[in-house]
């Protein structure tokens, strides 16, 4: 389904997929990162990033730049800018905004992420994940899709390491109050939450 484009969506630029680092430098180079700068990435960088983590590689048959178990594409990235809440479109490279609060305080117990630019959400929908209860479900559910969200944001860390940003995961969330900031239902379930900036200098 195609979702019409509201003026306080960002429309971001086509990605650049032939910049950054090599491989094997950016395996050499990832690293985790807990001290940001408040500079905010450009909208370049926005649709890099979102591109490395979850954008489309094969348009033909719709598929990502990570792999997702049975190719139930069940895994969505919401996006925590100071502007508000969005989630990526990958079919048509847009930050579809949710609410203009800046939520990035809720996304974990770190001070760092309040200041960082970006704080990426990852979310995956159990019915599209065929959970057949969705609001029963417990933490065993969400197996293949943590596996998922692994590849996507691994898929972050070299993309920050090749363009000399900083990145981490983190798991020390308080995930009823952020599902409740992001407006979610029942079937998606946060699985992690990712910050990306520019280091402290």
């Amino acid at each position: 389904m195609t979702l019409p484009t509201l003026a306080q969506d960002i429309k971001l630029p086509e990605p650049d997929k032939k910049g950054g680092a090599p491989l094997m430098q950016a395996l050499n180079e990832r690293t985790s990162t807990r001290e940001y700068d408040t500079k905010k990435l450009s909208e370049q960088q926005l649709s890099d990033l979102l591109w490395a983590a979850w954008g489309i590689n094969r348009p033909t048959e719709g598929k990502h730049t990570a792999p997702s178990s049975n190719n139930k594409q069940e895994m969505s990235v919401y996006v925590s800018l100071e502007s508000g809440l969005y989630l990526y479109v990958p079919e048509s490279n847009l930050l579809k905004q949710i609410h203009n609060r800046d939520i990035r305080k809720a996304t974990g117990k770190q001070d760092f992420i309040e200041i960082a630019a970006v704080n990426l959400i990852y979310v995956a929908d159990l019915i599209k994940a065929g959970v057949s209860n969705p609001e029963k479900a417990g933490p065993e559910a969400l197996n293949t899709s943590s596996i998922n969200t692994g590849f996507m944001a691994q898929n972050v860390y070299l993309w920050c390491a090749s363009e000399k940003l900083a990145c981490v995961v983190r798991g020390w969330v308080d995930i009823p109050e952020l599902s409740k900031a992001m407006e979610l239902v029942p079937s998606q379930r946060i699985t992690i939450t990712q910050t990306v900036g520019y280091p402290k200098k």
